[in-house]
């Protein structure tokens, strides 16, 4: 079955760096775009990054632009996000994410937390 599992949380400064790890298993990692996702405390589950699996094309939410990287590992079967210049507002679980024919799956998500 499909299986995601993040790893890299934790707790930050602001201006800190943070790399998440999403390692993949159940599906063909290589036929799938492959997105972050992030919610915080209150607020609705949101959209972060996103890489296409053939031309490893990326795009990103506004805020986290020239801030945040994701990249895949198509042979670890791993998906990453470096974090830089972490901000409190970036305060979240993050979540790792693949849709297979129409159906999201989603990690157990894992804690970022930015504060002074």
């Amino acid at each position: 079955q499909v299986q995601l599992v993040e790893s890299g949380g934790g707790f930050v400064q602001p201006g800190g760096s943070l790399r998440l790890s999403c390692a993949a298993s159940g599906f063909t990692f290589t036929d799938h775009f492959m997105k972050w996702y992030r919610q915080a405390p209150g607020k609705a589950r949101e959209f972060v990054a996103q890489i296409t699996n053939r031309d490893r094309r990326t795009r990103y939410m506004e805020s986290v632009k020239g801030r945040f990287t994701i990249s895949r590992d198509d042979a670890e079967k791993t998906v990453a996000l470096q974090m830089n210049d972490l901000k409190p507002e970036d305060t979240a679980v993050y979540y790792c994410n693949v849709r297979i024919v129409g159906i999201d799956y989603w990690g157990q998500g894992t804690q970022v937390t930015v504060s002074s």
